[in-house]
């Protein structure tokens, strides 16, 4: 380092935020650093000229009177602003952005120069408290909606503020940053002044900006559109790189009736070509609020009526969106619209509400010139989500004033209703068309059985990736999720940009200041400006949304000044309400179908397939967690899990739902699919049972309507049964507490009965025997499947010893047994095709490169699940037949040899 030359040493201590270590290096380099020249030259070079003496003013120790005389004649910045400021905090008195020492790490004569280089340049300094130059631009800002007249800070202070006491923000850290702007917006007279100061407009800030110029004022006056015109333009004629951008653009015509002089102002600047873009651009896509729920609100629709006449278009979605705004605004209460979708029984009040809306429709959509409505209008009107439950009003304006018969109305909800299937929040709407016409019970359930069904077969291929990622089913589809990484984004936001500025490089400790966060109120649209050209790319003139003036401009102002961690919270804001992308209160259609159907109907498994498939926890949880016992009714209240959804799982790689492990643990009977519980017959359409009613109970009547068209007995296809036992007393006390057993139609926890065993001895003959009452029981009596050896006969048995013996030389497969050894199966393929994918890749990758290959989520979690069914089937074992149970189940040897197979062994450590 000695031989270095003077300049070389000057660039390394330049690079460096802390030279203090350099510094004791050598007595050369220590000389060479105690230069006033060489500490003047490292804040200027490093911080640049700007910024330089508020640097410098933080490092007390390396600052003198020549230093701050070497620093002015180089160039450096000094504006009142940093003087007043300076004072305020020698003084002790509370700067919010700076907490740390700063100036008061200045000696008493070196703070008294640095004073007197200020007053030379400046004159008398006010000091007092809100005098400062930085207040004044606030209070202009503040008062800059109020008329000119009523301003408290006027133009001509302003003006000298900037042009001769070279005002401008001496830090990054400053709130003054993002404030500046904002005035030479208010005032772009001001913009050359400031420049002259140094000051550059980052364009970063120019939403930010171009918001505050067309701000709703506090007094509304005549000239505010004048004065909007002639800022935009002045700012624009200065300023090449500050115009007004497509998303500021749309802001204000989300505002066109509350903010009138701020789109008149739009429209004429339209005219005079100042925008880079035609205006009807930017009106033209309407088709933003069609799948969001701004679509229902009164303001929106208002907007979007003016929007339209100033700027007609023939896209066919926009035509939707006008029809949409005009139906869904329904009469106020306590006049709304029948919630019944029938007017033959309603009074004559209800039939004239329903009268008044129609005519007031069609008024609207004369008004907007959308005459004539088509039959495919109205399908397309009632099939968006947000149509509410009361729809009569638009069935009667298609019957009323399209003219449609009895048989087409019957052709248009059999079409609606099919297409609501697909419609994940559309359980309401067809409930109310299923009520009005009941063909459509039988009509959905053989659409649904024909058209929905689906088999391993139906997949994508195992060795599709891109294919498996994409598929999913067309039932039951998330609505609520539409993007896995962030399931509160609904649409694609532009890049995010706040007001980051460069961060200014850390001072040694001790001398470290701990100021404010990033500039206040940044804009979080700008970020497409960051990432394009500056050649007027098509990206730069920014993206369109939803979003109204007031609304960002209110964001920008709550932005938080100094916690840092809030930040992203506000950069990313969108209204997670407005954007929403389903109505406010809904009804899944899955949860509609297994309620109105049946837990044990072919529609309900075709739902749960689908579900599991699009993993809609919404749906699934509806039957998962429920209890697995029969109701009151004997019905199942839930749809059975079968081993089919877990291959189909595997194939796509998803994780199951915990719920069907659980479902598994708690004695869920066992099934390869649905054709094990349900006869072809009704998995082809061909019969379709009623269902129970269970919403109506008028004293049993119901019910027992109910049962007597929904008689029948679904035929159970087990894979294997145990031949009946002896008919014993005790044989009843033990296969009804049977744990798992297959010929049950529900599964029945492992629970351990205490039965006298007098009731055995006592018990009568065949046929009428009696169940001895539980609480008389003493002894454990333990649970014991149905015996296929006619040689034991029960009744030889007078104690629980003999019992228990009898219990563990008759030992049956359970359910949960049952269901570890086809898991185990699963697992094992899926442990081979890993392996397989595995040594692939490492194939195909070049030599000495370590390809980490991730399992697929159901491969993950069924090899964590699984471990645990067994130990909970050991635990319950051992409850059963003693804790020296030997430690096995009763899967298949060969499977379960093969799982052990392919385990990892554990490392061996020789100590």
């Amino acid at each position: 380092m000695d031989q270095l030359c003077d300049e070389i040493l000057q660039l390394v201590l330049n690079e460096l935020s802390n030279p203090a270590p350099l510094t004791v290096v050598s007595k050369r380099i220590k000389d060479f650093s105690n230069d006033p020249y060489v500490r003047a030259m490292y804040f200027l070079a490093r911080y640049g000229r700007m910024q330089a003496l508020f640097w410098a003013l933080g490092r007390g120790k390396l600052l003198n009177e020549r230093v701050l005389d070497i620093m002015m004649r180089s160039g450096a910045h000094l504006s009142r602003y940093l003087a007043q400021c300076a004072v305020h905090h020698y003084c002790r008195t509370q700067i919010p952005f700076i907490k740390a020492k700063w100036v008061r790490t200045l000696s008493y004569p070196v703070f008294v120069h640095f004073q007197y280089i200020a007053a030379t340049m400046h004159g008398d300094i006010p000091v007092a408290k809100g005098e400062d130059d930085g207040t004044l631009l606030t209070l202009y800002l503040k008062q800059s909606r109020f008329p000119t007249e009523y301003r408290a800070a006027k133009w001509e202070q302003v003006r000298d503020v900037i042009e001769k006491y070279k005002f401008i923000p001496f830090s990054d850290k400053d709130p003054m940053m993002a404030q500046f702007p904002l005035v030479l917006a208010i005032e772009p007279r001001l913009l050359p002044l400031a420049r002259q100061n140094g000051f550059s407009m980052d364009r970063k800030y120019r939403n930010f900006v171009f918001r505050r110029m067309f701000e709703k004022p506090a007094i509304m006056f005549e000239s505010r559109a004048d004065e909007i015109v002639h800022n935009v333009r002045e700012l624009s004629r200065l300023d090449p790189e500050m115009f007004l951008s497509r998303t500021v653009a749309a802001e204000i015509c989300m505002e066109a009736k509350s903010n009138e002089p701020a789109y008149s102002a739009l429209k004429r600047l339209d005219k005079e070509d100042v925008l880079r873009f035609e205006l009807s651009y930017v009106t033209a896509p309407l088709h933003l609020f069609l799948n969001t729920r701004s679509l229902t609100s009164i303001h929106t629709a208002a907007v979007l009526r003016v929007l339209y006449k100033d700027f007609p278009s023939e896209d066919p979605v926009v035509r939707l969106v006008l029809l949409l705004t005009t139906f869904l605004s329904e009469p106020a209460p306590p006049t709304h619209l029948p919630a019944s979708l029938t007017l033959s029984s309603s009074s004559s009040e209800t039939r004239g509400i329903v009268a008044r809306y129609v005519r007031t429709c069609h008024e609207e959509i004369e008004d907007l010139s959308l005459n004539p409505l088509t039959r495919k209008d109205i399908t397309d009107i009632l099939l968006s989500k947000f149509v509410p439950d009361r729809f009569v009003g638009i069935l009667q304006y298609a019957r009323v004033m399209m003219k449609l018969n009895d048989d087409e109305m019957r052709s248009l909800v059999t079409d609606v209703a099919t297409s609501c299937l697909e419609i994940g929040c559309k359980g309401r709407m067809i409930d109310k068309l299923v009520d009005a016409y009941p063909f459509l019970y039988e009509h959905l359930a053989v659409h649904i059985l024909k058209n929905y069904r689906v088999n391993l077969e139906d997949l994508p291929p195992v060795d599709d990736d891109e294919a498996i990622k994409r598929y999913s089913a067309p039932l039951c589809a998330d609505f609520g999720i539409l993007r896995r990484t962030n399931p509160w984004m609904f649409e694609d936001p532009p890049p995010i940009i706040s007001a980051d500025a460069p961060q200014p490089p850390q001072t040694p400790e001790g001398n470290q200041m701990d100021v404010q966060g990033d500039a206040e109120g940044a804009d979080s649209e700008d970020g497409d400006d960051a990432a394009v050209d500056s050649d007027g790319d098509e990206e730069e003139l920014g993206a369109i949304g939803q979003d109204s003036l007031s609304a960002m401009i209110r964001k920008d102002d709550l932005a938080p000044i100094r916690r840092r961690r809030f930040q992203e919270l506000y950069n990313t804001y969108h209204d997670s309400i407005n954007k929403l992308p389903y109505p406010a209160d809904y009804t899944q259609v899955g949860n509609w179908l297994q309620k109105k159907y049946g837990q044990l109907h072919a529609v309900s498994a075709v739902v749960k397939l689908h579900a599991v498939i699009n993993q809609n926890h919404t749906v699934l949880n509806n039957h998962l967690y429920t209890a697995s016992t029969p109701d009151g009714d004997g019905n199942l209240t839930r749809v059975p899990t079968t081993l089919k959804h877990f291959k189909i799982l595997a194939r796509l790689g998803h994780m199951p739902s915990p719920g069907m492990y659980e479902n598994i643990e708690h004695g869920t009977e066992f099934y390869f699919s649905e054709e094990d519980y349900l006869s072809p017959e009704e998995l082809n359409g061909t019969v379709v049972p009623l269902a129970l009613d269970h919403s109506r109970n008028d004293n049993g009547k119901a019910r027992a309507d109910g049962r007597a068209k929904f008689n029948r007995s679904p035929a159970v296809k087990c894979e294997s049964s145990p031949a009946p036992g002896p008919s014993s007393g005790a044989t009843l006390i033990l296969t009804s507490v049977l744990a798992g057993s297959s010929t049950s139609r529900r599964a029945v926890p492992d629970i351990q009965a205490e039965v006298k065993p007098e009731a055995y001895s006592n018990s009568t003959p065949s046929g009428s025997k009696k169940r001895p009452r539980r609480s008389t029981a003493k002894a454990k009596s333990y649970v014991v499947p149905d015996s296929d050896d006619e040689d034991i006969i029960m009744e030889d048995y007078r104690g629980s010893a003999s019992l228990k013996r009898f219990a563990e030389k008759r030992r049956v497969e359970t359910n949960l047994q049952r269901w570890i050894k086809h898991l185990a199966v699963i697992l094992k393929e899926e442990q081979r095709k890993f392996n397989d994918r595995k040594r692939r890749l490492h194939a195909a990758s070049p030599p000495g490169i370590k390809v980490k290959v991730p399992k697929t989520e159901f491969h993950r979690s069924l090899a964590s699940n699984l471990p645990r069914l067994r130990r909970i089937d050991k635990t319950k074992r051992e409850k059963l037949y003693g804790a020296d149970v030997a430690d096995e189940d009763y899967s298949d040897s060969d499977v379960d040899e093969e799982y052990r197979s392919w385990r990892p062994k554990r490392c061996r450590t020789s100590l």
